[in-house]
């Protein structure tokens, strides 16, 4: 039996709150906190999705407000991740296995967050193969995931971005959020008509996604997060992915 989604919302805040002062939109702590409460990850993909664009349009005009969107970088990855997120969230994968994919997801993330906060820079020169070819197909891989699992992707995006060396932290928020608020909407599309909207988590949870979103952005703008923000979330994670995989 689920738990009263009231009993749901300061976590949801709180998730809301720390993912967007990174510039991502919390669509896995979401999942995290409903599968954790009993809810079906399937169910509520959908719902998932919207909270997510909600989240992650006020990042993103965050940072691209404050002047960290690099929009050359961004069209590389996301001409490739939009229709490949629309074929994942309609690709018909089972309960069992949209668990698992969801808990493998969880757990890479949650590992990201504790174990990779400021990843290596390989210093990967941003021209030739690596960016015409290299950046569509990471963004095909990562928006089918995103469209699969229910997410947007931009919890392994940033990472990798940093990873290469192109773009700086702020940076990678800036893109991040936006190509999470297109895979998601894609994922929507695809999702929509099969898994409908739960109002009753829908109209609660988005409000309170608006009000953590709107505090975690502007700080994430404006300063970097906080260490211990990123272990905490990571903890969840990692509870939640163990969740779904057993």
């Amino acid at each position: 039996m689920a738990f009263p989604v009231a009993w749901l919302l300061p976590a949801v805040l709180l998730g809301a709150l720390l993912y967007t002062s990174v510039g991502h939109g919390g669509a896995t702590v979401y999942l995290a906190i409903l599968t954790l409460a009993g809810y079906s990850a399937k169910s509520v993909s959908s719902t998932v999705l919207v909270l997510n664009i909600v989240a992650a349009s006020i990042a993103f005009f965050a940072f691209q407000q404050a002047g960290h969107l690099k929009p050359r970088l961004f069209a590389f990855f996301i001409f490739t991740s939009v229709p490949a997120a629309f074929l994942g969230g309609e690709f018909p994968f089972t309960e069992r296995a949209a668990s698992i994919l969801l808990g493998v997801v969880l757990l890479a993330a949650a590992l990201r967050l504790l174990f990779l906060p400021k990843p290596p820079n390989l210093r990967v020169p941003m021209r030739g193969a690596w960016l015409y070819a290299g950046a569509p197909a990471l963004g095909a891989v990562l928006g089918f995931a995103a469209g699969a699992t229910g997410i947007g992707g931009g919890i392994f995006l940033s990472p990798i971005l940093l990873l290469l060396g192109w773009c700086t932290v702020k940076e990678a928020g800036a893109i991040a959020s936006a190509f999470i608020v297109l895979n998601s909407l894609a994922g929507l599309v695809a999702r929509a008509p099969h898994i409908g909207l739960d109002a009753s988590l829908l109209l609660p949870m988005g409000a309170v996604v608006l009000v953590g979103a709107l505090a975690g952005a502007y700080v994430g703008a404006r300063r970097l997060p906080p260490r211990a923000m990123q272990v905490l979330l990571g903890l969840v994670l990692l509870v939640a992915a163990a969740k779904a995989l057993l």
